[in-house]
């Protein structure tokens, strides 16, 4: 199946996933900084990118995934521990293999962050065989 044309793969596709902020979260235990109650960035970072994936793998053809390769994040405001974080995404621009997501996170007192995100869609096998065969190299020295 050519990637451009996969069935229900449109501009426009959202999701929005939640997350309640504990202790593991935070840029005190993430190692991002020393505030032990405050959400940290690649917390929401990750929880950005776990929106943009939940928008798109159901619709994938059988072996593929997508893999990240850009993200732009403004993370404006703190959410303490123990609030609750809800991150959209939203699939804006398809070019071919080429996916970007705008995304939103806000929490019960409003918009805590927002960015782009962009994904390709690869064929796994072939991604993880490019993976090992840049590794070769270093196959003696890594176990």
């Amino acid at each position: 199946m050519p990637l451009n044309s996969i069935p229900g793969l449109q501009t426009g596709i959202s999701v929005s996933v939640q997350k309640t902020v504990q202790s593991v979260d935070t840029a005190l235990n993430i190692g991002s900084g020393s505030l032990k109650d405050l959400l940290a960035t690649p917390s929401l970072t990750a929880l950005m990118i776990e929106a943009a994936v939940k928008a798109v793998e159901h619709l994938l053809p059988e072996k593929h995934i997508t893999v990240g390769k850009f993200i732009q994040l403004t993370h404006q405001n703190p959410t303490i521990q123990g609030m609750t974080v809800t991150v959209s995404a939203k699939l804006v621009e398809i070019d071919y293999n080429r996916l970007v997501f705008e995304l939103e996170a806000y929490d019960e007192l409003g918009l805590i962050g927002s960015g782009l995100h962009e994904r390709y869609i690869v064929n796994y096998d072939t991604f993880m065989e490019k993976t090992k065969s840049r590794c070769r190299p270093l196959e003696a020295s890594v176990k």
